[in-house]
């Protein structure tokens, strides 16, 4: 099942109807008169309305009234009264596809493209970073935003930190829940990984064509179902859900997520890179730790003492300073 937000738009005028009558009760023949809708399509939009997650009431000679939205992430939902210039100006939903990621890198190389958001509520075969599989079940927030940077190929190697920022301010400020930030792209509760990012560019000579920035947040997930099928996996280090209750919608997380990216964003342009060093490492679990890393099969030990401007991570073991630009670590105390 796919939606856009350009598609619909006879369902969307009856539901953002309702929403704004949510205190009354509205007969299929007014909603027919003020939208210029038929009242068998205003009949069958009720229905596919119903039939998507919302809660709307009917009684007999008095109509409809919407109850409760929807805990679907669909488009009409994450572009409402959404604050950005670019991003989201248009949004594919799917209840499942292979990989967010690849259908957003498939479609990238349109210009038309560039902000659209793609988000599923499920993934069979989503990816994670260095070719791995990443578990996608229902019940979290699988999503790929598609860019066209304006600033220099040089800052690409920020864009994880500058995504993780983003996300980890929007967590707080939406949930008033506080994340960390593990090097290289992930964030943490007590530890455990909350939330992932990935990052596939286009790069023609030395111009980024596109960007397609992967996100995946174990928004309310069963833990132990993802960790029984990852635990095996050399990085692993424990999984963990961002909301236990039935109540949390994931709306408005994923639109503070796009518009917090949309400033950070503007931040690199602005060739404000050491501000986005600044915000990570305030933020980060992994700066000042003692910490293991695996880079192409050959391990580090040492204590992480900062980023450097492109992101490289520097770790003093002794003497000697290393410089690592990826990789698996491990937090040793």
């Amino acid at each position: 099942m796919l939606y856009t937000s350009d598609e619909n738009q006879g369902l969307v005028k009856v539901l953002q109807f309702l929403k704004a009558h949510r205190l009354e009760h509205l007969s299929g023949e007014d909603l027919s008169e003020v939208l210029h809708i038929s009242r068998v399509a205003i009949w069958k939009h009720i229905k596919k309305i119903q039939s998507l997650g919302y809660k709307i009431e009917s009684k007999q000679n008095l109509g409809y009234r919407l109850i409760d939205t929807t805990n679907l992430l669909l488009p009409w939902e994450i572009t409402e009264d959404l604050k950005t210039k670019q991003i989201g100006n248009k949004v594919y939903y799917f209840d499942s596809v292979d990989s967010t990621q690849s259908f957003a890198t498939n479609i990238a190389k349109n210009q038309n493209e560039f902000g659209a958001v793609i988000i599923a509520e499920s993934q069979t075969l989503g990816k994670g970073r260095l070719g791995r599989q990443w578990v996608s079940p229902k019940g979290g927030i699988w999503l790929s935003v598609i860019l066209q940077p304006k600033f220099d190929i040089s800052k690409i190697t920020l864009i994880p930190f500058a995504v993780a920022i983003a996300l980890s301010n929007a967590i707080e400020k939406s949930l008033k829940i506080k994340t960390e930030l593990k090097w290289p792209n992930d964030l943490t509760i007590h530890g455990k990984k909350v939330a992932g990012i990935i990052i596939d560019a286009s790069i023609e000579s030395t111009r980024i064509e596109s960007i397609v920035v992967g996100v995946g947040i174990n928004f309310k997930i069963k833990p132990k179902e993802i960790e029984h099928k990852i635990k095996q996996k050399g990085n692993f280090y424990g999984v963990e859900t961002l909301i236990k209750d039935d109540k949390t919608k994931p709306v408005k997380l994923v639109k503070t997520f796009l518009e917090e990216l949309e400033g950070i964003l503007q931040e690199l342009e602005q060739d404000k890179a050491q501000s986005i060093i600044t915000q990570w490492t305030k933020r980060s679990s992994t700066i000042g730790r003692q910490i293991t890393i695996n880079s192409s099969g050959t391990k580090t030990t040492g204590k992480a003492i900062r980023l450097d401007r492109d992101g490289t991570l520097v770790i003093k073991s002794g003497t000697k300073t290393s410089w690592i630009t990826s990789g698996d670590i491990s937090h040793q105390n």
